[in-house]
């Protein structure tokens, strides 16, 4: 199947009632794994960099860093039989935004959620105007999530209004909206218990009634936590979103759940135990084998989690 545009994927999602998983690489590796355990449960996928990422692969050149992704992407998603997308995320760099749009990314992220309503309508009604001129989908955000990730970082959060999302969608006639009901960026999401807002969700998906996407999704996966400490690692305090709470999220309108934490921590945990089983070890195709097959599990528990396995 060839590569498709992310809107595609989750109208789908969107009127079957499921989530897919949006998933963030920053290499080969990441893309390998998340590709493999996407085929092995039929389950359509949404790849994600970061502007951090483009700017990695690109040595600091925006578009030479789009354009690596998209033809790394592109180049395996044409070739199966599942449908990927490419998705920029946490777009706030216009001129990253316009690279991913230029180099043929399939949709874009504008977050000006740090921005006062009007003005983060003002700038996503022009990224809207510019990514629809070329058939790239749009998301954007209402609504602050607290923590820290890649170039996002917030001390609070700020949970999105209902109404305001409402009349944002209708002004800017984004494709996906992300709203702020209570998860948080990085590794760290909550002292206590989890606890979103159902409610609040509830209402937007009622009031807007297109796809919505659950930004800080990730969930800490205990058993990878404990083979990454284990051998050297220091997570200590580390908490994620628990299964059932994303099951009900889903259940509740979600159609998009970002994950990257746990991509990271998972790689983190079958580098570090291999390194240590195999000290001399030196060629990193073998020792990265670890951390993509713990990558792949993580992706795959996902995905059935999600209810986006046998979807494609």
């Amino acid at each position: 199947m060839p590569y498709v545009n992310t809107k595609e994927i989750l109208e789908k999602a969107n009127k079957e009632y499921y989530a897919v998983a949006a998933l963030n690489i920053n290499n080969l590796e990441f893309l390998q794994a998340i590709l493999e355990a996407g085929i092995e449960k039929k389950s359509p996928l949404i790849i994600e960099t970061s502007e951090g990422a483009i700017k990695y692969a690109g040595t600091g050149d925006p578009l030479r860093g789009a354009k690596f992704f998209v033809d790394m992407v592109k180049g395996f998603a044409d070739t199966l039989d599942i449908p990927v997308s490419l998705h920029l995320d946490h777009g706030k760099d216009f001129k990253y935004i316009v690279s991913a749009i230029k180099a043929g990314y399939s949709s874009v992220m504008i977050d000006a959620s740090d921005k006062p309503f009007e003005e983060n309508v003002k700038i996503t009604k022009e990224i809207v105007k510019i990514a629809h001129s070329v058939g790239v989908s749009v998301e954007a955000e209402l609504g602050k999530l607290a923590g820290i990730e890649d170039n996002v970082s917030s001390a609070e959060s700020v949970l999105v209004n209902p109404d305001e999302a409402k009349k944002f969608v209708e002004e800017t006639q984004v494709d996906f909206l992300a709203p702020a009901i209570g998860t948080s960026h990085g590794a760290f999401k909550f002292k206590g218990e989890a606890k979103l807002d159902y409610d609040r969700l509830k209402q937007v998906k009622e009031l807007t009634g297109i796809p919505l996407v659950l930004h800080g999704a990730s969930s800490v996966v205990e058993e990878i936590v404990e083979i990454a400490e284990k051998y050297g690692a220091d997570f200590g305090g580390s908490k994620g979103v628990p299964s059932e709470i994303l099951k009900e999220t889903v259940q509740l309108g979600i159609n998009k759940v970002n994950t990257d934490t746990d991509l990271r921590m998972a790689f983190v945990a079958g580098l570090r135990e291999y390194l240590h089983n195999n000290p001399k070890e030196f060629d990193p195709r073998n020792y990265m084998k670890k951390g993509k097959e713990y990558v792949k599990k993580v992706v795959a528990d996902r995905l059935e989690l999600l209810g986006s396995a046998g979807k494609a």
